[in-house]
């Protein structure tokens, strides 16, 4: 007998965060201000990673936690969606967002 994953409910969680994943995936970027405001606030590299250092040298290195967040990939696609659209779009110079 032949089991497909089909058949089998899917958990809650995951249901969710697809959900959430789908609204951000679709969120449509058609005005200036809204990329401008997006682009101030997802930041463009985690803010998380630090070096701690003791006398001018490393002794510990805390790596970028960003990729744990499950909605990380969407967040930096609409990012680049919103920068995109200034650039393209509104013609403006994107550089002080990077």
């Amino acid at each position: 007998m032949q089991t497909t994953t089909n058949n089998c409910p899917q958990n809650p969680i995951d249901v969710l965060l697809q959900t959430c994943r789908n609204f951000i995936e679709n969120i449509d970027i058609n005005n200036p201000e809204f990329a401008r405001k997006l682009c101030q606030l997802i930041p463009a590299q985690c803010p998380f990673a630090r070096d701690i250092k003791f006398f001018g040298r490393t002794v510990l290195h805390i790596p970028p936690l960003c990729k744990l967040n499950p909605f990380y990939y969407e967040l930096i696609s609409l990012r680049f969606r919103a920068l995109t659209f200034l650039a393209d779009v509104c013609l403006e110079d994107v550089t002080p967002y990077c």
